[in-house]
């Protein structure tokens, strides 16, 4: 038998969610209604405009061929024009864009474009799981850096970090708005991780795919740090901002060396997105302006009225001030403060998913991740149905 000493493979742990996945699909095989608030996959269509592009692009015969794998030029232009407007930063199309199949697949190849063994990434801890893994993927050693609520102390535990890591690391990752946890950082923030970055030489990789899902204030890029494209490269994705994540559209945006390096590797790696689905992803970042307020008020509705339900009922929250996502801690009184064991309850006995906070990592145990993807009406039914499950055990 060939040998099946897959080193990457076995450097991969059992996927957290599996757990829970399987029981919620069990429990819809038996029919029992679950209110899915665990992955974060928006519920709402894409607006017609773009739908319609794409229709009309894909009746097209010669949008059918093989497209380029760092996107076509049109798209390109279009999300150096989106940071324009949006935070007043000039991209060169060629150099310092690249388009990617989803944020999540072109982190993970820059990553592997860049990193090896014997290479070390700063990865905050909770994060979202590909952030981890993509540096584990490529050969990297990952140190997990405590992410607390207050960005003062996050870049202390930064600085800490590098310096009592041997060998010094390569590459800072960052996610901000933050997934799982929601968190927010300011320009200050940005500044002064860039001036950190420039002194030591290394990388750094924000991932900001929620950045028009903010609630209060504007969203702040990396790339807004004078001299921040010395180090910095950044990854936005259309997949939450127009309801498009199954079309599969992101980007990296920043460093012209780490774009560089992406963009040669993808063009071993694959001819790009369906080019009439790259046709439309042009078109709503060049017109899709004014339909982002209505999806932002959307998440916003439903984050009140989730919070302010489990705030009723004695649930303590905090309300997020970004993303599709809130953060909770699980309560005392619960019946265990394991996340993994509590969302599997949760299931059993509310018929709600939740994500386990231990999925995002150490960290993130003894809190769970709730998505804001099911509407108002459902949302109300499940605050009551785990209402009902938790409140012999201390609800009000």
């Amino acid at each position: 038998m060939p040998s099946t000493d897959f080193d990457r493979i076995k450097r991969l742990p059992p996927y957290v969610f599996g757990v829970i996945n399987e029981k919620k699909y069990a429990l819809r095989r038996n029919n029992v209604d679950i209110i899915d608030m665990g992955m974060g996959n928006p519920d709402g269509p894409t607006p017609r405009f773009i739908v319609n592009k794409l229709t009309e692009a894909a009746l097209k015969g010669k949008n059918h061929r093989y497209s380029i794998s760092k996107g076509i030029f049109k798209l390109r232009e279009a999300l150096g024009n989106w940071y324009l407007r949006r935070f007043n930063v000039s991209l060169d199309s060629e150099k310092e864009i690249v388009t990617t199949i989803g944020s999540k697949e072109g982190l993970a190849h820059l990553m592997l474009a860049t990193l090896d063994r014997g290479d070390t990434v700063l990865v905050p801890d909770p994060t979202y799981p590909i952030h981890t893994y993509a540096a584990v993927i490529a050969g990297a050693q990952v140190h997990h850096v405590a992410m607390p609520d207050n960005e003062t102390e996050f870049m202390r535990n930064i600085q800490k970090s590098f310096e009592t890591t041997w060998p010094k690391p390569k590459m800072i990752l960052t996610c901000f708005p933050s997934n799982p946890t929601a968190y927010v950082a300011s320009l200050d923030f940005f500044t002064e991780l860039v001036a950190f970055a420039r002194s030591k030489d290394v990388w750094l990789i924000n991932d900001q795919a929620y950045a028009e899902l903010t609630f209060e204030g504007e969203p702040v890029s990396i790339l807004q740090v004078p001299g921040a494209k010395d180090v910095a490269v950044e990854f936005y994705t259309l997949s939450k901002t127009y309801n498009m994540a199954g079309w599969r559209v992101g980007f990296g945006a920043g460093n012209p060396t780490l774009v560089g390096a992406l963009t040669k590797i993808k063009s071993y790696l694959d001819y790009g997105m369906f080019q009439p689905i790259q046709i439309a992803a042009t078109v709503a970042l060049n017109e899709g302006d004014t339909y982002i307020p209505a999806i932002r008020e959307t998440y916003r509705k439903r984050r009140d009225v989730l919070v302010d339900g489990m705030l009723k009922m004695g649930w303590e929250v905090k309300k997020p001030s970004a993303s599709m996502f809130v953060w909770a801690k699980i309560p005392d009184f619960a019946p265990t403060q394991s996340s993994v064991e509590f969302t599997s309850l949760a299931l059993e006995h509310a018929h709600v998913a939740f994500s386990p906070g231990l999925g995002f990592g150490a960290n993130g145990e003894g809190h769970v991740r709730i998505a804001l993807v099911e509407n108002e009406l459902r949302i109300r039914q499940a605050l009551r149905g785990v209402k009902q499950w938790l409140k012999p055990q201390g609800f009000k």
